[in-house]
């Protein structure tokens, strides 16, 4: 008897699911044993690292941070002290490679105990958009400050980095690392010039109220009072790898679970 065709091919799926999930059994103990915690970051990593969407919305906001210089420049004159001040990492420069080395290690990189090695001898990438901004910030006569909070004893690796990747205006007085608070350092910069322009991946980059200190819910009214800032002086780029929310509850949907 010729068997069903409709039949045949699903008869082949099912020996071939019995067979996987027989295999899938038998290994099952040895690569639980390969799992951890860390694993959990890698969609975030994932998303950040790989996606296109991360990609677009990088170049979307070095984009609008452009109309808004110029705007700022037109509104203040070519003769006004303008300067903005930017974040580094995952802001300007892309350190996905160290924490993804790190995650497929097991290791947490939220203990930043790996990231003096990666300052002296890594290679971060130029965030999309960031270099033809700051060039274009430079050949305005604008002057470029970069307030992070990398390490100052390995300030002159970020000096290097930063000259190698052919950013403007990079020297000891313009690149403001870990020492006196974020605050302190953007409060510098105004002492000299008029500040029109924040860029950054964490709202800590804009304002000292939305350190890791701050509870989550105080920094979203922060937010809320500060709205109209969003895309006009304060440009904020997407990171989805770390944060002061990396440790927020998540909300469920309150329902039966169901499947269909």
């Amino acid at each position: 008897m010729t068997p069903n065709k409709k039949r045949f091919p699903a008869l082949l799926a099912g020996l071939a699911a019995v067979s996987f999930a027989a295999t899938a059994s038998a290994e099952a103990p040895a690569e639980e044993a390969t799992l951890c915690d860390q694993q959990a970051y890698a969609m975030g990593l994932r998303y950040q690292q790989q996606s296109a969407e991360v990609a677009a919305l990088q170049r979307q906001g070095y984009a609008l941070a452009t109309l808004r210089l110029e705007q700022a420049i037109e509104r203040h004159g070519e003769d006004a002290d303008l300067a903005i001040i930017t974040d580094l990492d995952e802001t300007v420069i892309d350190n996905g490679a160290l924490l993804v080395r790190d995650m497929q290690r097991c290791h947490d990189y939220t203990s930043w105990d790996t990231w003096k090695h990666w300052e002296r001898e890594g290679e971060p990438r130029l965030i999309p958009g960031a270099g033809d901004f700051l060039e274009y910030a430079d050949a305005q006569g604008v002057a470029i400050y970069y307030v992070s909070d990398r390490y100052d004893e390995n300030k002159a690796a970020t000096l290097a980095t930063l000259e190698g990747l052919g950013l403007p205006q990079v020297g000891d007085d313009s690149v403001l690392l870990l020492g006196p608070p974020k605050q302190e350092r953007r409060d510098l910069v105004e002492e000299h010039h008029t500040l029109v322009m924040l860029l950054g991946d964490t709202l800590h980059d804009f304002s000292e109220a939305f350190v890791s200190r701050v509870p989550l819910d105080e920094q979203h009214a922060e937010l809320e009072a500060n709205a109209e800032r969003i895309g006009v002086d304060w440009i904020v780029f997407p990171n989805a790898t770390y944060g002061t929310w990396d440790d927020a509850e998540l909300e469920a949907w309150d329902a039966p679970f169901v499947t269909e």
